[in-house]
């Protein structure tokens, strides 16, 4: 899908740094398709889509979607093929994709760091209820996803999605994906700036715009104006973060070039002052410049992340200024990192009086039926409304003070408690080997049995430790930045392959961003995870400073007490 418009700001201004070899990139002339996720862009444009959903696959059945569109251009409407059943971590692999396609669709749904109505609660549960086999699963991009998603369901589903104001357009695919943002927006007291009218600006210009539904891979955004920095800005491809110029007040930084996978890079701060009604023109110029210029040969090295890197922060910033914005924009120290992330769990006060409560699924695991009762607890209790979190999390924003602990004890009664145990607010995972053709080991009930195990462990744990979960090296939920991060992978046991991971130990975001140590050579089995959590945090615990975070700890721990075979001397597991 290659268009003129797209190389007409070659550049006149400004010296563009060309790589050593053709990388795709348009607006140096690389316009033919390189590889066939650009050709199948190319041969038609995947919004086209949407119509043969509507009218052609959604009567005629399965069998009738064409394979271009089964496993590509599906994608922009948010709709991916399941794994089929029966299929173990070590086929995942060696078998081609349409090998291991089921005749059901995962399904996503956008937020966008928009407020949900009830009624926009509880079309979201009808629809797991009705069409999902009560699936529902909050994820870390402020979705719903759903399973078991029938194409001959899809028109009515997004008819009831329509009539709530949602939708899952670009909710996958090589276009902007969902949004990130603050779930506090507008309402927490020591908010710098409420940037929900930019995300809606956004949202409303570009997506499904076809001159931005074509990008090299999936294009991230976030944007926060609260402190806590609560959506994770340092892993999106394009974040704005809240901070304060000492003349022209609040605005916006600009990070670009953040993501995670098998190449993990943190975005680099722009240190700019962006208003708020200028986000959107800057998030334009942002994507116009990973569209024309990002890498389109190889899908491994297609991400923003690696043009950034190529071209540094400073040539970056001169090309979005000189020959997309024309204009230079403000200079201005990047904010201060806050120390770990903000989730937003429990009961807080709102600047107007009034509370938001955050409440915790475990490893976002949720029900078409369970967002059923949440919409009616939201009209019963008067709630102004809901916002999913990019930790697999719900705020209810807006609830009177008189009704606080009726509701929170309500919430608790449905599964969702307001007051969680750090293991439970703190653990998150991918789909899995459940439903993912990417995974390798199981997540979501792996992840379930774990809190629930930690939880008797230590009961009483009285420091955040991050645990998340991932089926295979994609780092859907975030592996390298977590205290605990696990990367699935199939590991040898007593001569047999079985389930396991690679562990990253003290990855963060925030003031202390960085990777997870991974340790040589070293693998758990998904059966002795248990154990081997216990045994870490049992060290950690016993040797810690005053105050000192597990990732702090980690940095100068001695690798044997990182590995889980040995225990401080006299110190007992619990």
């Amino acid at each position: 899908m290659s268009d003129p418009r797209y190389t007409a700001k070659a550049a006149t201004k400004t010296e563009i740094p060309r790589p050593k070899r053709g990388e795709g990139q348009w607006a140096l002339g690389y316009t033919e398709p390189l590889n066939k996720n650009e050709q199948s862009k190319k041969d038609d444009s995947p919004l086209n889509v949407r119509d043969r959903i509507l009218y052609t696959y959604s009567k005629r059945g399965f069998a009738s979607i064409d394979p271009a569109d089964l496993r590509g251009r599906f994608r922009w409407m948010g709709l991916y093929t399941q794994r089929a059943p029966g299929f173990d971590g070590g086929k995942t692999a060696m078998l081609e994709e349409e090998e291991l396609d089921d005749e059901f669709f995962m399904l996503r749904v956008r937020s966008d760091g928009a407020l949900l109505s009830h009624d926009a609660v509880r079309a979201l549960g009808t629809i797991g209820v009705d069409f999902a086999r009560d699936t529902a699963d909050v994820t870390d991009r402020e979705n719903i996803q759903y399973h078991w998603i029938r194409i001959e369901d899809v028109p009515a589903i997004w008819e009831r999605l329509e009539a709530a104001g949602l939708d899952s357009m670009e909710a996958c695919g090589d276009s902007p994906r969902p949004f990130l943002g603050s779930p506090v927006a507008g309402v927490a007291k020591d908010e710098i700036i409420d940037g929900t009218s930019a995300l809606v600006e956004i949202k409303e210009r570009f997506i499904g715009n076809p001159d931005f539904a074509n990008f090299p891979r999936k294009f991230k955004t976030a944007l926060t104006g609260h402190p806590g920095h609560d959506v994770s800005p340092e892993t999106n491809d394009v974040s704005f973060v809240g901070t304060v110029h000492p003349e022209l007040g609040p605005g916006f930084d600009l990070w670009v070039g953040g993501g995670l996978s098998t190449n993990p890079m943190l975005a680099q701060k722009m240190g700019v002052w962006i208003p708020v009604d200028e986000v959107a023109d800057a998030w334009e110029g942002v994507a116009s410049i990973f569209r024309d210029y990002g890498y389109r040969r190889l899908r491994s090295r297609a991400r923003l992340k690696f043009l950034v890197a190529d071209w540094g922060i400073e040539k970056f910033r001169e090309v979005l200024e000189n020959e997309y914005l024309d204009r230079q924009l403000v200079s201005n120290p990047s904010p201060e990192s806050p120390v770990g992330h903000r989730d937003h769990i429990g009961v807080h006060e709102q600047h107007d009086g009034r509370f938001y409560v955050g409440i915790a699924p475990t490893a976002g695991r949720i029900s078409g039926t369970i967002l059923v009762q949440l919409a009616n607890l939201i009209e019963e209790y008067a709630v102004a409304g809901a916002r999913l979190t990019p930790y697999q999390k719900i705020v209810l924003v807006g609830v009177e003070p008189a009704v606080v602990e009726d509701l929170v004890a309500r919430l608790d009664e449905i599964g969702l408690s307001a007051r969680p145990s750090n293991w439970r607010r703190n653990t998150m995972a991918c789909t899995g080997i459940e439903f993912c053709k990417l995974a390798i080991v199981d997540t979501k009930e792996r992840a379930r049995t774990l809190v629930g195990e930690l939880e008797k462990r230590f009961p009483t744990l009285d420091t955040p430790i991050t645990v998340n979960v991932n089926g295979c090296p994609n780092a859907c939920a975030r592996t390298q930045v977590a205290d605990i991060g696990l990367k699935g992978q199939l590991v040898m046991h007593e001569g047999e392959q079985v389930e396991g991971f690679q562990v990253h130990l003290g990855g963060a975001t925030g003031l202390q961003a960085n990777f997870g140590r991974k340790l040589r050579a070293h693998k758990v089995t998904s059966a002795g995870l248990d154990d081997y959590i216990t045994t870490v945090v049992t060290n950690f615990l016993a040797d810690r400073e005053a105050g000192e975070l597990f990732a702090t700890w980690v940095a100068r721990a001695d690798e044997d007490l990182l590995r889980g075979d040995k225990l401080l001397e006299g110190v007992t597991a619990p």
